[in-house]
């Protein structure tokens, strides 16, 4: 079977947009793939494009010739928005071919270690806060931060993933994100009020979420290792499922580590093997963040096995459409050295519209499918419907 045509596809999704890769082959079989443009990765289409002509032709089920060989031409300047363009392609193969065998994706990845895996509700509060006009209702004070831990509860998670804001005089939050330029302070100092406005928001969240529910907290690259280090003695008598950091320094991340009362996750940027190789060495973190998304799943899988002989588990990045919560449903399903996973619950209005299916989600779980690829694919009629906008994303962030 082999591949004739390799085709973009893109939509509205709200702050930025969905993008899809779509693979035909000679036998009318169609493999699908997601991937991302908005979280500080503009030019993946780009790259997809200039590297389809060396993918037409070639046999779907040599998936991983096709991505050495394209890491071949690319190799000058591997990664980045180039490794998250093969990673594209590459997951758009092992759907194509697993639909062709008439196999979920998971079976060729070793077949499915497990049928159930257990979900965090990932940026809890978070999009009703910075982005309440696509993810109501808006979140403007403590109560309503509150109110969304005991959503968490009552809707059967066992797990929510929170983040950073600053509340003003009225105590209405905003999102308070300086690693991606919002507010834009180049040093990333942590203050006094930056201390006292996270503890209040991690103590409203506990209070409404009860005392059974894990908290987790992302940082992203908000801080330098001063900020991380004041905020993990600030909230050290806090019960933490996990701290999520960003840093590309495998040293300072391990320096952190070593000093936390709580369990460190990160590298959920990083891509290829190569780029996670230090922090393993280093042993800089607790849990590996893998996004397969921009690697792609077979790469992925190659990760998490390091991660396993340096006697740490992964979790996926999963925060885009439920084509790519699918990529890492199988991805979760078939990783023996697994943590937890990630979703986003809050959805756009449209989200069920533009997939032919939703993700399986029973108790705070997700139920792994058992039907050929992914299990999922994008609706071509509805994404027409909803073209997508122009500078939207992490891109479009404004400057407070």
């Amino acid at each position: 079977m082999k591949v004739t045509a390799l085709e973009s596809l893109h939509c509205d999704a709200g702050w930025r947009n969905y993008h899809f890769l779509k693979l035909t082959t000679d036998e009318g079989i169609v493999g699908w793939s997601e991937y991302d443009e908005g979280f500080g990765s503009p030019g993946v289409t780009t790259v997809i494009e200039r590297m389809g002509p060396r993918v037409v032709g070639q046999d779907v089920s040599a998936h991983e010739r096709i991505h050495a060989e394209l890491y071949c031409y690319t190799r000058p300047a591997a990664g980045g928005v180039v490794a998250e363009g093969l990673g594209a392609i590459e997951n758009a193969l092992l759907d194509a071919k697993a639909k062709a065998l008439g196999v979920p994706c998971y079976e060729l990845l070793g077949g499915k270690v497990r049928d159930r895996i257990r979900l965090y509700w990932s940026h809890c509060a978070t999009w009703r806060i910075n982005q309440p006009d696509y993810y109501p209702p808006a979140i403007t004070d403590l109560d309503g931060v509150k109110a969304m831990g005991t959503e968490v509860r009552e809707k059967g998670f066992t797990a929510l993933k929170t983040n950073t804001f600053d509340y003003d005089a009225t105590g209405k939050p905003s999102g308070y994100r300086p690693g991606f330029g919002v507010p834009f302070e180049p040093g990333l100092n942590v203050e006094r009020k930056q201390l006292r406005d996270l503890r209040t928001h991690l103590e409203a969240m506990r209070e409404g979420a009860g005392p059974d529910i894990d908290i987790l907290l992302d940082l992203n690259f908000n801080m330098k290792t001063e900020g991380y280090l004041k905020i993990l003695r600030e909230i050290a008598d806090m019960d933490m499922f996990w701290i999520e950091i960003d840093s590309y320094n495998p040293a300072a991340l391990a320096y952190i580590r070593d000093h936390s009362p709580h369990p460190i996750s990160s590298c959920e940027t990083l891509l290829g093997l190569r780029e996670f190789l230090p922090y393993f060495q280093a042993q800089s973190m607790d849990v590996a963040i893998i996004d397969a998304v921009w690697n792609g799943v077979w790469q992925s899988m190659k990760i998490a096995a390091a991660a396993e002989a340096h006697e740490m588990n992964v979790a996926p990045h999963n925060f885009y459409g439920h084509l790519s919560t699918m990529m890492n449903v199988h991805f979760a399903a078939a990783v023996p050295n697994l943590r937890i996973m990630e979703i986003d619950i809050d959805r756009l209005a449209w989200d069920d519209e533009i997939f032919t299916n939703a993700p399986p989600i029973e108790d705070g779980y997700m139920v792994v499918p058992d039907t050929p690829g992914w299990g999922t694919e994008p609706n071509e009629d509805a994404i027409k419907e909803r073209p997508a906008k122009g500078a939207v994303g992490l891109v479009s962030y404004k400057n407070d």
